[in-house]
């Protein structure tokens, strides 16, 4: 079966933060000499340029600049990158421009400035709004800086706005989660991400592990932080995503509906689909800003394709976070492989009560959610 083309995304990355937080394990580096802003800037459209070809003839539905921290850029220095994007890529009329932020008080003073530039949704790293739960966790604001941040965002001319919310913190009882939701809850952010800490290998709690709550706390504030989502109109629509009806961040939902995107930046990462060679391609870009930056060579540091037998498990691990059901036609359409390929994973999660099928698609059961390892797992 032949491939259809998905929505194409376009991601960032900007690798700078002020300082490295205890728990992070994305590719980013604090700050230490200054930020070459200009020569960054450059090298991320001439990563884009190389990449056109893979792209020509299609249409950008979303950009996702992520980090690190953008928020360290200049308002202007978004805008060249905005800018230049457009530039070289047709955009769709209404495209999502999501730009994460740190709500720290010389960011939240340039909001504006990025909106002018053509952000039209920040993320916002909130984390917490408790002062001591932020220094264990590293981050350099305080919750009254956070609690101003997303005013500010509020009182923008935004498309929408995430708040990004952690729970089961160091320590951590239920009553203290609930009340971080609640703030959030209380500044009407349309949408919300709220997600439990944990420890990432390579990370410098791994190093140094902090005391987490039990399960059973975890659990119950699991629980109850949904029922007082549910109850204030949020609507979960991912494992760890919530939104007012219509809110939905764009971006990520094609990640999940196995969409493609390309990324430029440091350590980027891209899925790409071929129809005309049957082939799904995944790049890496190179991970360290020096080495991206250095002229000398290009910016790609891996391209590999995705083998037929691997594109089930790749398409149900983004597919399955997903609360919405799965399209039939979707399976078929994207991975360019027919129902009778996974006929016999699809009759095993059915009988271990993981999925529900119909006719024309396949739902994830409450079990399937709980256990989506498991579930995941019989597609490879």
């Amino acid at each position: 079966m032949s491939l259809t083309l998905p929505p194409l995304a376009l991601y960032i990355h900007i690798p700078w933060c002020i300082q490295k937080c205890p728990y992070c394990d994305f590719n980013s580096h604090a700050v230490k000499k200054g930020i070459p802003e200009q020569e960054y800037i450059a090298h991320l459209l001439a990563d884009l340029d190389q990449d056109l070809t893979l792209v020509a003839g299609r249409t950008l539905s979303s950009i996702f600049i992520g980090g690190g921290t953008p928020s360290v850029f200049s308002a202007q220095g978004i805008g060249q990158i905005i800018t230049g994007v457009k530039q070289r890529l047709p955009c769709t009329a209404d495209m999502e421009v999501t730009m994460e932020a740190n709500p720290g008080t010389v960011e939240a003073a340039r909001f504006a400035g990025y909106v002018e530039a053509g952000v039209n949704r920040f993320s916002i790293g909130v984390q917490s709004f408790q002062t001591a739960q932020l220094k264990a966790l590293g981050r350099i604001h305080d919750g009254q800086e956070a609690v101003h941040a997303a005013k500010l965002a509020n009182n923008l001319p935004l498309t929408s706005f995430n708040l990004d919310l952690m729970h089961g913190l160091p320590e951590q009882d239920v009553d203290a989660a609930l009340a971080d939701l609640q703030q959030a809850i209380a500044l009407t952010p349309p949408h919300l991400s709220w997600y439990q800490l944990t420890i990432e290998p390579n990370t410098a709690f791994a190093s140094k592990p902090p005391l987490l709550p039990p399960d059973d706390t975890l659990w119950d504030i699991q629980q109850q932080g949904l029922a007082l989502l549910q109850q204030q109109g949020y609507e979960q629509y991912e494992i760890s995503a919530y939104c007012q009806p219509g809110f939905q961040c764009q971006h990520n939902l094609n990640y999940w509906r196995y969409g493609d995107y390309l990324g430029i930046g440091c350590g980027a990462h891209g899925k790409i689909t071929l129809p005309t060679k049957n082939a799904i391609l995944r790049t890496v870009k190179i991970k360290h800003p020096k080495g991206y930056m250095d002229i000398s060579r290009g910016y790609l540091d891996n391209r590999e394709q995705v083998d037929p037998e691997d594109r089930p498990f790749e398409f149900f691990m983004n597919r399955f976070r997903l609360i919405e059901p799965c399209p039939k036609a979707d399976f078929t359409a994207y991975t360019g492989l027919a129902l009778t390929y996974i006929e016999t994973a699809i009759g095993q999660a059915i009988e271990q009560g993981l999925l529900i099928e119909t006719e024309h698609y396949w739902q994830v059961t409450e079990k399937g959610s709980r256990y989506l390892n498991d579930l995941l797992t019989l597609f490879m």
